[in-house]
């Protein structure tokens, strides 16, 4: 057991080993529902989670969450280094000889890990459902509700019913030098007809529904 340990802890197997310690943590939370097994992925993982998913969507290790990509490629490369060590521990090698070595391995054991996590994420991606991005865009030819005291060409909000059910509330402007607009006030109902994506707004006219 203590050899083992060693070679755990020994180069170039450590490189991995304390994040597998820190994947192996995190799944045990997810199991007893202290995490979010979507924490990297969508809007809770921000920029750096559309940073990490390109990279791995260039590895081949898209179209399945960030934290099942990352999880297998960590344990595979921290398995084929470990597999490294056990073959280079079993030769009397000098110290400088010892670093070349584990460092060869060390490469050939990140490519082996990243082989077998494409392997097994080619099934998951066409067991696990596919599911269409939410998009501010989906929400263009939706009616809405205004909710502000009036609706201009810099001002404005509106409650919008998603395809889902759920509401949100967005920003809209009306083009109010059109002679013939009508004005929005709170309770009057638009139609959604563009999104501004420079102003991150909806363009709004009046609607009245059937």
């Amino acid at each position: 057991m203590g050899g083992f340990i060693g070679l755990v802890f020994s180069f170039p197997t450590v490189l991995f080993t304390f994040s597998l310690l820190v994947v192996v943590g995190y799944w045990a939370f997810v199991v007893l529902g202290a995490a979010d097994p979507e924490l990297l992925d969508g809007d809770a993982g921000g920029a750096a989670a559309d940073g990490l998913g390109g990279v791995l969507g260039a590895l081949r290790l898209g179209d399945v969450p960030v934290t099942v990509a990352l999880s297998l490629l960590i344990a595979f490369s921290w398995f084929f280094t470990l597999v490294g060590a056990v073959v280079l521990d079993s030769f009397d090698l000098s110290s400088p000889l010892e670093i070349a070595l584990g460092l060869v391995a060390l490469a050939l054991a990140v490519v082996a890990g990243w082989l077998a996590a494409c392997l097994v994420v080619m099934p998951l991606r066409r067991a696990l459902p596919r599911t269409k991005e939410a998009s501010r865009r989906d929400l263009v030819g939706r009616p809405c509700v205004i909710r502000t005291s009036r609706v201009d060409a810099a001002f404005g909000q509106a409650e919008v019913t998603t395809e889902d059910g759920s509401t949100v509330i967005v920003q809209v402007r009306q083009d109010v030098e059109d002679p013939l607009a009508e004005p929005l006030t709170t309770g009057s109902t638009a139609l959604i007809f563009d999104y501004d994506e420079a102003g991150e707004f909806f363009r709004v006219m009046p609607h009245q529904p059937w």
